[in-house]
């Protein structure tokens, strides 16, 4: 394709075309989008564009074309900038007009001076978003997303040899031990030509010295779940700010900005700031740390276009509604019983020979909140899996085997010891005026597996009970309460919450499954890996593709088959009215929907309803068994 290297290359120079076309009129932004959204939507373009989630930093070109596939995490106050302004040419007087859009740092030459004439110059107000990478991302979605590339990269020759080693573990290390920062500054070159590193280390000297002085904690990117790596970005939105919320998945394409320029301004900033009283200073040091990090540990992203995803599955299209996507829909659903067969097999070994708690855990896996009515989410389905083996590596090989099949997913230790130690719940810090992150802020659709069979006695103290609460919270509602210290803000999510137990869980649930073994393992670990290794990597795939396709499937009940439920349920009461309630009407209801869809139908029939009806008189049996035998309630 010509003129690639361009577009994705250059594409600030790509926008100077367009602005220098139209002037000052305000018709060159539209025409800029257009150009790129025309661009993009090429055969395979996007797979041309470099990624942030997959490429090191040092590996892209600084104001080069990048993406970012990534969740907002917090979204700072809106920043004005110059959207056009004129230079002044010191020696010819002569006058240029600059666009300011897609830049941190206005343009301006060595014989220039900006001229700050409000006739010329126009002010524009921009969104800025502090994104991370999606929380719990498994690793064979990473793996997709990086093999689909077709991007052409190598190390960037704005940095120097000593810079193409580093990673971002690398950067975060250096920013969170200074002297590691001395020692690399001091092997940079002069990358301006007047002994320019040696002011940089006497800032990073300085910076230490002010935030060892004030005690402040060191910067951390402020991931929802501990572990996690990639970069975090500060993304600049320029058109429809207002249609992305937190906790919105993202992709993202942009002009990334790293210009050191940034890091010397921010540490100007904050050594001026230290000696002013906080009253005489809107931003605190600890503010400007957090909103104004090193670029080369948070790059910035000028947003060009921006998508919300319905998904994250790389195996399935963006967007389901084209018809090439109809077309892998429709040729998928031929295949779909076969699938639904090999997978129901596959975890019913996982399940030690468990049929009903691998059915229960397939409908659990493709259940979504669809809908709330007042405050009721309509369409979650918690299943607490009991009877599991206590201190096991069984809980710890489920989740594994769930990994393999979703795209996000997170395991929680539900240890006395985590639950006084974690922070679920997000809160706002108003020192450095920023959302901090809990494990809790989790993308829509992650599986959240909460191990309840690592509890011992012990006691909860207040955060513990804090954090045992916003479970109970999270999977009745399916909203987190946010800590805004003088009030808190529920924040609505759709998370897929699965409990594993030795006994009844002490979280609510909407289904209780117990685990019921046909066979015993000598060897647990080895039966597992087993297990997994004898899985074809296309038919995992068909399993990946299988789970996501049926959370976006439409579903209804006609009026017809509605009737016929409501006269079997008075039928059902009529017979045992001691034991069958509304709540099993409404259970048996989830149940009968997620096996339709499991099947690939999007209509309620009467077999459907009848099978859903008989899977859940055969867990209640089992319940009961276990109940006899144990002689107290699970």
């Amino acid at each position: 394709m010509p003129c690639v290297a361009d577009w994705l290359n250059c594409p600030l120079s790509i926008v100077q075309g367009i602005f220098a076309q139209n002037g000052p009129n305000p018709e060159w932004e539209g025409k800029v989008t257009e150009y790129f959204k025309e661009k993009l939507k090429e055969n395979n373009a996007t797979n041309w564009v470099p990624s942030l989630n997959d490429v090191p930093l040092h590996y892209l070109k600084p104001n080069s074309l990048v993406k970012f596939r990534c969740m907002v995490q917090d979204m700072f106050d809106p920043e004005f900038f110059m959207n056009v302004y004129e230079t002044i040419d010191t020696h010819t007087k002569s006058r240029v007009l600059h666009f300011g859009k897609y830049r941190d740092v206005a343009e301006c030459g060595s014989h220039q001076e900006i001229d700050l004439n409000p006739k010329q110059t126009v002010t524009a107000e921009r969104q800025t978003f502090y994104c991370v990478p999606v929380p719990g991302e498994s690793a064979w979605v990473k793996e997709a997303y990086t093999s689909a590339s077709q991007a052409r990269v190598c190390p960037s020759t704005s940095y120097t040899p000593s810079r193409h080693k580093r990673s971002y573990e690398d950067d975060e290390d250096m920013e969170l031990h200074p002297s590691k920062q001395r020692e690399h500054l001091g092997s940079v070159t002069d990358i301006h030509g007047s002994g320019e590193p040696k002011r940089l280390e006497t800032e990073a000297s300085a910076r230490h010295q002010m935030i060892s002085i004030n005690c402040s904690p060191p910067l951390d990117l402020n991931f929802p779940l501990p572990g996690e790596k990639g970069p975090a970005c500060l993304v600049k939105v320029y058109e429809n700010g207002d249609s992305f919320k937190v906790n919105d998945i993202l992709e993202v394409y942009g002009i990334l900005s790293v210009d050191p320029v940034l890091n010397m301004i921010n540490s100007e900033e904050r050594e001026n700031s230290f000696p002013v009283e906080s009253m005489d200073c809107m931003d605190t040091v600890e503010e400007q740390r957090v909103h104004s990090p090193p670029a080369s540990l948070v790059p910035r992203i000028h947003v060009i276009l921006a998508q919300k995803l319905q998904h994250t599955n790389p195996l399935l299209p963006a967007c389901l509604n084209d018809e090439e996507s109809k077309s892998f829909v429709s040729s998928f659903m031929s295949e779909l019983s076969s699938v639904r067969a090999e997978l129901l097999g596959f975890l019913t070994h996982a399940f030690l020979g468990d049929s009903l708690a691998a059915e229960y855990l397939i409908l659990h896996l493709i259940s979504t909140v669809y809908a709330r009515r007042d405050v009721l989410p309509l369409g979650k389905f918690t299943i607490n899996l009991s009877g599991c083996p206590r201190n096991s590596v069984f809980t710890e090989h489920t989740y594994r085997i769930i990994q393999q099949l979703v795209p996000a997913s997170y395991r929680l230790k539900m240890t006395i010891e985590n639950m006084n130690c974690l922070q679920l719940n997000p809160h706002k810090d108003y020192t450095a005026n920023r959302l901090v992150s809990g494990v809790l802020q989790l993308a829509s659709n992650t599986s959240l597996v909460i191990d309840e069979t690592l509890l011992d006695q012990g006691q909860l103290d207040t955060r513990g009970v804090c954090n045992v609460t916003a479970l109970g919270h999270l999977i009745t509602w399916q909203k987190v309460d946010y800590d805004f210290s003088y009030h808190q803000m529920e924040f609505p999510c759709n998370i897929n919450v699965l409990i594993t137990s030795e006994g009844r869980s002490l979280l609510p649930s909407d289904c209780q499954v117990h685990l019921q073994p046909q066979l015993i393992p000598p060897n647990m670990e080895e039966y597992m890996n087993s297990l997994l290794a004898a899985v074809l990597p296309s038919i995992l795939n068909k399993f990946r593709i299988y789970l996501s396709l049926l959370r976006l499937l439409d579903y209804s009940i006609s009026d017809e088959v509605t009737k016929a439920v409501e006269d079997d349920f008075v039928e059902m009461r009529k017979n045992d009215p001691e034991s069958i309630t509304a709540d099993d009407l409404h259970r048996t209801l989830l149940v009968a929907r997620f096996l339709s869809l499991s099947a690939g139908q999007t209509t309620l029939s009467r077999e459907r309803w009848l099978r859903a009806k008989q899977l859940e008189a055969l867990r209640k049996t089992r319940l009961q068994q276990q109940k006899s035998v144990n002689g107290n309630e699970l």
